[in-house]
């Protein structure tokens, strides 16, 4: 992506935690496998199919959830985004951060694999808040 920068990569903690589950210091369902049933859901209806086999139980793949926060975005912030939009979003919007979960749907492991900053760097006021169909409630 253009405008990607403070990338960190949490392969080094990812591969600490499945070492730690494999010599026992870690349990599955209470250590590693405990994805928030929204965040089960997400990955579900919203998420990105990958081709990466889940490092836990192996028999299903993983779908990676790409979640947006940013002052900028307004009450957009904090949704979930695929990997298009946020090309597109990158020109739209001066600064805003992403977070790109793993989610294996079969056992629950859920893991933050990257987090980066996208943007043109050209600070812009957030949008103003439009009506949702939540409001009518």
């Amino acid at each position: 992506m253009w405008s990607q920068r403070s990338v960190v990569d949490y392969s080094l903690q990812r591969r600490a935690t499945l070492r730690a589950l494999r010599g026992g210091q870690a349990t599955v369902m209470e250590d590693v496998c405990d994805a928030d049933p929204y965040l089960l859901r997400a990955a579900k209806f919203h998420g990105e199919p990958t081709d990466l086999d889940c490092p836990v139980c192996r028999r299903e793949r993983l779908t990676h959830v790409t979640y947006v926060f940013g002052d900028e975005l307004g009450q957009y912030s904090g949704r979930i985004r695929t990997m298009p939009e946020l090309e597109a979003m990158a020109r739209q919007h001066g600064e805003f951060s992403v977070y790109v979960v793993e989610v294996c749907q079969g056992c629950s492991w859920n893991y933050l694999t990257t987090s980066y900053v996208l943007g043109d760097g050209v600070p812009r006021r957030p949008p103003r808040r439009q009506r949702t169909a939540e409001d009518e409630y």
